[in-house]
């Protein structure tokens, strides 16, 4: 999936930052064990403390407050965050419970809420519920990611 991706940003000339929270940099070391990556790959932080989502990313902590770390919500103002501190193209994020604590009634392990920013208007938000234990549930949500990633740039064709 790294290298598909990979090719689609070097044939569109994009570029790309990533948020990670529960991944824990699982994104970035798939995208940078690509020879090359350097071209279109800016930058990956693990912003996995609300007080790093909102000094790095600029997430407001009244929205941390009204909607939780995990949450649609939350997804989508890491996204912008990174990309207009990046100044890339698209940036991605992800948030999510891996367990084995941490979950509560409303949101399960397994829970995960990936963010796209393509700028502007061009924002969007998937929810992902993934089984399996802390392991399987960050590579899972880490391939949703760059899945999401990959579907989008092959939707936008060159820019």
């Amino acid at each position: 999936m790294e290298q598909v991706v990979g090719r689609l940003l070097r044939e569109q000339r994009r570029t790309v930052a990533i948020a990670e929270s529960c991944t824990g940099g699982l994104i970035g070391q798939r995208l940078t064990q690509v020879p090359g990556s350097s071209e279109y790959l800016d930058r990956a932080a693990v912003c996995y403390s609300n007080r790093a989502k909102i000094e790095m990313l600029g997430v407001s902590e009244k929205l941390l407050e009204d909607h939780g770390a995990v949450s649609q919500e939350v997804a989508a103002a890491m996204a912008k965050g990174m990309r207009e501190r990046a100044g890339v193209s698209v940036a991605l994020s992800v948030t999510g419970i891996a367990g084995p604590g941490g979950a509560t009634e409303n949101k399960p392990i397994g829970l995960v809420y990936i963010g796209l920013d393509g700028g502007g208007d061009d924002v969007m938000t998937k929810e992902c519920r993934f089984h399996g234990d802390r392991s399987v549930i960050r590579q899972r949500a880490a391939q949703a990611t760059l899945d999401l990633l990959r579907r989008w740039l092959v939707s936008r064709g060159r820019p």
